[in-house]
C-alpha cells in the first residue's frame, strides 16, 4: 500500500484506476496457485473460465485473499475502513488454441462498465487479483482512464462472437476514444483496482500461457442497493470483511468460519 494515502485516493479519483500493486508474498502465490489448480482439476477448464462465482462463501482460502490486509488496505484509503465484499468471480482465459480447436471462438472481454450491472448507489471498486502473469500477449485487462468520470454509457449486443460477458453487451466505439486505452499488465500475487463507471475490456489471450485472475467487487457500508429494472442484481453472498455495519444496506452472509475479519 502506498505510504501517502491521501495521495493515492487522489490519484484514484482522478484516474480511475491504479495497477501493479504488490499483494501476495512468494509463498502466498504458490498457495493461491496450487488451490485454483486443484479447483480447475475438478471442475474442468471449460467451466473454470466464468462459472467460479461467489465461491468466497464456501471456500476459506477464497475469503482469506478477499479480505487480505494488503488487498483492503488501498480500499480502505478510497472508501473508508468499512468495507462489504459485494461480489467475486475467478476469470480465466485460456490460450485461445486450444478451445479454437473444437470450433470455439476466441475468448475476449468487450469493452464495459462494471456498475451497468449493478443495481448500486455509491461506488463500487473491482479488485483484479493475478494468479497468473498477465500480459498483453495473454490479454491481461485494459482501461481507458477517466473514463469513470462520465457516468453510465450505453450498452448494446456485442456484434464480435466470443465476449466472455455473460450479457454479451458492449459500449459503441463512437461514445469513447479507445486510443487512449492503457494496458494493466500484472505479476502474479499483484492487483489492480478500477472504478465501477471505468470503460475497460480485454483482447483474446492468443500466447500459450492460461490467464487467471480473481476479480471481487467492494463497496462501502454506507452504498446501498437501488430499484432498476435495467440492473436487477441480486446481492446473495455480500459479506462485511472490514470495520463495522451502521446502515445494514446489505446482509452479511459471512460464514461462521470467517473469523479473522479485521
Amino acid at each position: 500500500m502506498p505510504v501517502d494515502a491521501r495521495n493515492f485516493a487522489e490519484d484514484f479519483d482522478r484516474n480511475g484506476y491504479a495497477t501493479s500493486l504488490d499483494v501476495l508474498q512468494e509463498r502466498e502465490i504458490l498457495e493461491l496457485k496450487d488451490n485454483f489448480d486443484n479447483l480447475e482439476n475438478s471442475i474442468g477448464k471449460e467451466n473454470a473460465q466464468y462459472s467460479l462465482h461467489n465461491i468466497h462463501t464456501k471456500y476459506p482460502w477464497v475469503l482469506k485473499l478477499s479480505s487480505h490486509p494488503r488487498v483492503l488496505a488501498p480500499l480502505q484509503a478510497i472508501l473508508g475502513n468499512n468495507l462489504i465484499l459485494l461480489d467475486s468471480r475467478f476469470i480465466c482465459k485460456y490460450p485461445s488454441q486450444e478451445f479454437q480447436e473444437d470450433g470455439s471462438d476466441e475468448k475476449f472481454v468487450a469493452w464495459h462498465q462494471d456498475v451497468r450491472y449493478w443495481g448500486i448507489e455509491g461506488d463500487v471498486i473491482s479488485v483484479w487479483l493475478a494468479v497468473d502473469d498477465a500480459d498483453v500477449d495473454n490479454g491481461c485487462m485494459v482501461v481507458v482512464p477517466s473514463t469513470h468520470k462520465d457516468g453510465i454509457l450505453e450498452h448494446k449486443a456485442a456484434s464480435q462472437k466470443g465476449n466472455m460477458l455473460t450479457s454479451n453487451q458492449e459500449i459503441p466505439s463512437n461514445l469513447f476514444d479507445a486510443t487512449k486505452s492503457v494496458p494493466c499488465p500484472l505479476k502474479a500475487g499483484q492487483m489492480s483496482l478500477h472504478h465501477g463507471h471505468l470503460v475497460h475490456g480485454s483482447e483474446p489471450n492468443r500466447s500459450s500461457r492460461r490467464r487467471c485472475g480473481f476479480v471481487i467487487r467492494y463497496v462501502s457500508t454506507k452504498a446501498h442497493p437501488i430499484d432498476d429494472p435495467e440492473r436487477p442484481r441480486k446481492f446473495e453472498s455480500t459479506v462485511l470483511v472490514s470495520g463495522e455495519d451502521r446502515f445494514g444496506n446489505f446482509v452479511d452472509n459471512s460464514p461462521e468460519w470467517f473469523t479473522w475479519r479485521n
